[in-house]
């Protein structure tokens, strides 16, 4: 049975505020309990985009949901674009997907309807300028207008029964969650470890968006016009993509991360990312994402010719650690493109199955007993959600995304409603382990404190 938490977290708010002002474990009784966390970390999908159809959540049955989409000019769109399965680089020539209609009414469709679960679709524009125009203000109206893929922005997968939809019900989803900031892949990255963006204020004039008097963008780079990063690019570390050009590689940065913060504790920590040793040996997997791996945009954990080892790490090395009673204090686990659920390079099947999979192997370790596994995504790939990001400053946050909170601390078959963001991870981990804040940000999130209950 899924329990709705409208009814509780109102008297959780004011137990919370009330009686647990101090920050650090010892002053919230239970936290103590969680010795370790590990995040999973997975691609591209909006909360509607999976869990819209999820009984008691947030979704397309809430009082509130809308699906009106509205173009340029305003004006409401009467039947929505035909998806497209891929554009020629080369010559620019569009290939319809031919499997959806070219009429279906503005609303959220099911595409189990006309695929598989194990197909693939085509991908969608997910950037940090096109982000704030397709959320409109709130009114989150011009997902299709802005998007490269017409319809396929209102297009769903109801993930319910799927491996990970299973673990929702079973233990807690957050279904107002949200991307720490607006757009895609790496600036989400960079705010998952540091609640901030990267600096490069002297980027080449090739690499920078520029913007109208206006604040329109009239053409779109990977640094702002003030010179902060904003989209995907690649590392002046190794490893990169041999194929970049040597003046757009990004110095490497010195602001604080999470993993700063528990060395500096003498916490143990690790970045596990599927397939990392081929990829620093020069062979990269076609599905390794050089812009997934935050860490190495970093000064402290890589150079040109060196990688820490002790804390970027293969996800090969997640399994062997587990096994020898190993496993630092808190991990991430990226997987490849293959595995993660990225539309246009993944299938939701595959990477559901894979995530249930090391669920279950870290269930079946002496580790579970006090592990907290988060399960969520970085961003949303583009596609459609209801419910308007709250306002917090420039850079987010963006749009909402799932997250499922597995543990035997996790309240069971519940839907936790409280906002947060991805500052909120970097709040739980600091306040379990009493450490210090990267900035505003994640100071003043909410923990993901009402997901648990340390007496069951």
């Amino acid at each position: 049975m899924v329990m709705n938490g409208k009814n509780l977290r109102f008297w959780l708010f004011f137990l919370v505020l009330g009686c647990f002002s101090i920050t650090h474990a010892d002053g919230i009784p239970g936290l103590d309990k969680i010795k370790h966390i590990i995040v999973i970390y997975q691609e591209n999908w909006s909360f509607d985009g999976l869990y819209g159809n999820f009984p008691g959540a947030e979704g397309f049955s809430s009082p509130d949901f809308h699906s009106q989409q509205v173009d340029k000019e305003g004006n409401p769109l009467t039947v929505l674009p035909q998806p497209i399965l891929s554009i020629n680089k080369k010559t620019k020539v569009v290939t319809y997907d031919n499997r959806f209609p070219a009429d279906m009414a503005v609303k959220p469709f099911n595409l189990m309807k006309y695929m598989k679960s194990s197909d693939k679709t085509g991908d969608l524009v997910h950037r940090y300028y096109q982000e704030q125009e397709q959320i409109d203000h709130g009114k989150m109206d011009k997902f299709a207008e802005v998007s490269d893929n017409g319809g396929l922005v209102l297009s769903y997968f109801d993930a319910t029964n799927l491996p990970e939809g299973k673990l929702a019900q079973q233990y807690t989803l957050c279904d107002h969650y949200f991307q720490g900031a607006f757009g895609g892949s790496l600036l989400n990255h960079i705010f998952f470890i540091t609640a901030d963006t990267l600096v490069w204020k002297d980027a080449p004039k090739s690499v920078r968006a520029q913007l109208d008097s206006n604040g329109k963008m009239i053409k779109d780079g990977f640094i702002s016009p003030d010179g902060y990063l904003i989209n995907n690019c690649q590392s002046a570390n190794m490893p990169h993509d041999p194929k970049t050009k040597p003046e757009e590689l990004l110095p490497a940065q010195t602001i604080p991360t999470i993993g700063d913060r528990l060395s500096d504790k003498q916490i143990s920590w690790a970045w596990y990312a599927e397939g990392f040793n081929e990829a620093i040996a020069g062979k990269a997997d076609d599905d390794y994402e050089f812009h997934h791996q935050p860490f190495i945009y970093f000064k402290k954990y890589a150079t040109a010719t060196t990688v820490d080892h002790e804390h970027l790490k293969d996800k090969d090395d997640f399994l062997n650690d587990l096994n020898n009673e190993k496993l630092p204090t808190v991990s991430w686990i990226k997987a490849l493109g293959r595995n993660d659920e990225h539309p246009g390079y993944s299938d939701i099947a595959e990477g559901q199955q894979y995530v249930a999979d090391l669920v279950k192997t870290i269930q079946q370790s002496p580790y579970w007993k006090d592990t907290v596994i988060l399960i969520t995504y970085d961003d949303h790939g583009g596609r459609f959600d209801h419910v308007a990001p709250p306002l917090r400053d420039k850079w987010g946050p963006g749009v909402r995304l799932p997250l499922i909170v597995v543990s035997p601390f996790a309240r069971k078959g519940f839907i936790d409603n409280t906002v947060y963001d991805s500052s909120s991870i970097l709040k739980l981990i600091e306040t379990r382990w009493n450490l210090k804040p990267m900035n505003e940000r994640d100071k003043n999130a909410a923990m993901l404190l009402n997901a648990f209950n340390f007496n069951e």
